[in-house]
């Protein structure tokens, strides 16, 4: 209480700075700055004042939010599923005028399937043709290399400063990523036994010294995730296929302004005849 509150600047736009990936420590502000930015634009819509010293806002239909973590006991729906079902809604309903706020998105599961599934999600709001403005925050710092290859992906860190071992949170967005998260240093702060603080330190520099030489492996092999996207919804005209070629020249030749519905039935079974390997009667 009594604790004065950090200003921070978000500037999001579809064509320039549309996704900020935000990293950054537990309780270091992340999850703060998503619910400061989704309130300051919904009280803007009715045309209240914003507590900010300038503000620019434009009509915002939508305010998508995946935040928090809880499963639903009463539909038998796990967490992850929770979060699985209310990412899907969102990614089904984007809209140019939308805002979309991700918080820890996939930590409901393994760290691979959740980093592949945040990775995607990312990836599929930057090349889906609206470009909804999104902020996404995570601690998976992987997702730092898709600043590389997405032109209009930003990274974005919450500082926090260490003193004498102590973390000194500041509150303050600034351009960049984050690759230390000071998860023991909050559970100390959270009066975890000093046994298993110093225990958990112990077992993180050994578990940091055997990946330190993998860093560099993996921070190659995502950009070559990255790289790899292009055409990925277009891939069945990529594919050096004969029969793909085949079922692509049908398609291309297709007048669809002048083709009836019996045209049209007849033309889809000429395709699937193509895909079993028989021929049309």
């Amino acid at each position: 209480m009594g604790e004065q509150y950090v200003p921070n600047d978000v500037q999001l736009s579809n064509d320039g700075q549309q996704i900020m990936v935000i990293t950054g420590p537990n309780m270091a502000g992340k999850s703060a700055l998503l619910r400061q930015t989704a309130l300051i634009v919904i009280m803007a819509q009715m045309g209240c004042f914003v507590p900010a010293q300038r503000a620019r806002i434009g009509v915002v239909d939508k305010v998508f939010t995946r935040v928090g973590a809880s499963d639903n006991i009463s539909q038998g729906e796990s967490t992850f599923m929770v979060e699985m079902t209310e990412a899907a809604s969102i990614l089904n309903n984007l809209s140019e005028r939308s805002l979309v706020l991700f918080d820890e998105l996939g930590r409901g599961t393994s760290t691979y399937d959740g980093i592949s599934i945040a990775w995607a999600i990312v990836e599929h709001i930057h090349e889906h043709a609206a470009k909804p403005k999104t902020l996404f925050a995570t601690h998976y710092h992987e997702l730092n290399e898709m600043e590389r290859t997405f032109k209009r992906i930003v990274n974005y860190n919450v500082t926090v400063r260490e003193v004498q071992g102590k973390v000194v949170f500041l509150r303050k967005l600034v351009k960049g990523g984050s690759e230390h998260s000071f998860g023991i240093h909050v559970a100390k702060l959270a009066g975890m036994p000093p046994s298993i603080v110093n225990r958990a330190a112990e077992v993180l520099k050994q578990l940091e010294q055997a990946n330190r030489s993998t860093d560099h492996e993996v921070a190659r092999n995502l950009g070559d995730v990255a790289t790899s996207r292009s055409g990925y919804q277009l891939s069945i005209f990529q594919l050096d296929d004969p029969v793909l070629e085949q079922i692509r020249d049908e398609i291309l030749h297709i007048d669809i302004n002048n083709l009836t519905p019996m045209q049209a039935l007849t033309k889809l079974h000429d395709i699937k005849s193509i895909l079993t390997g028989k021929q049309s009667s």
